[in-house]
């Protein structure tokens, strides 16, 4: 490799490092700006939506106007679909608390059907960003759509899983990644995965 080739190869990653920290700088800021609880899911499909322009072969779009336009689109739908999110979540959490305190005086099979349930519960959450930004529906449909391509693409369901629970576990570990890289590298495989399947339903 000449050193031209390599320096040309050396440029183009420090563009996409810089590229990748500017996102995850803007997805803390707008989560942040948002009070955390209303930031967090628009900020999110903002960051997704950012990555898909990439992924579809707009490479040279400008991330914050791109941002904050998603940002402001997305701001209601995609809180209301993070607020169901988390109130499904925090009903299994209870239900969760509720089995815990009954053990020994449940039937075995009780147990086991919670956990099947908590696993639905995570698909739809894994694939009902992803979809949100990709393909415009009603929410009732987003989240059934969720589950139907979750369930029958289960392989790229517990890949995702996986990859974000490593990612929670790295950017506690290193709280550095959390401000500069681990949301926009998980967006980036996140909607790598999905995209795969999408460009063959819809």
């Amino acid at each position: 490799m000449s050193k031209r080739n390599f320096s040309t190869i050396l440029d183009k990653g420090f563009i996409w490092i810089n590229k990748l920290a500017f996102l995850n700088l803007l997805w803390v800021a707008f989560t942040l700006l948002g009070l955390i609880a209303f930031g967090l899911f628009p900020a999110t499909s903002a960051a997704l939506g950012v990555v898909r322009k990439w992924l579809m072969g707009d490479l040279n779009i400008r991330i914050w106007p791109t941002f904050k336009k998603i940002y402001r689109e997305e701001f209601k739908y995609s809180n209301i679909i993070g607020w169901i999110i988390i109130i499904l979540g925090i009903i299994l959490y209870l239900n969760f608390l509720s089995i815990q305190a009954a053990q020994g005086d449940l039937l075995f099979v009780i147990p086991f059907a919670f956990y099947f349930i908590l696993f639905l519960y995570f698909t739809i959450v894994i694939w009902v960003f992803p979809l949100n930004v990709h393909n415009y529906a009603s929410i009732l449909h987003q989240l059934k759509n969720a589950l139907i391509i979750g369930i029958s693409k289960i392989h790229i369901t517990i890949t995702i899983m996986l990859l974000l629970f490593s990612m929670m576990y790295f950017s506690l570990e290193f709280p550095v990644l959390l401000i500069f890289f681990s949301f926009s590298l998980l967006s980036l495989v996140w909607m790598w995965l999905t995209l795969r399947v999408f460009k063959d339903i819809f």
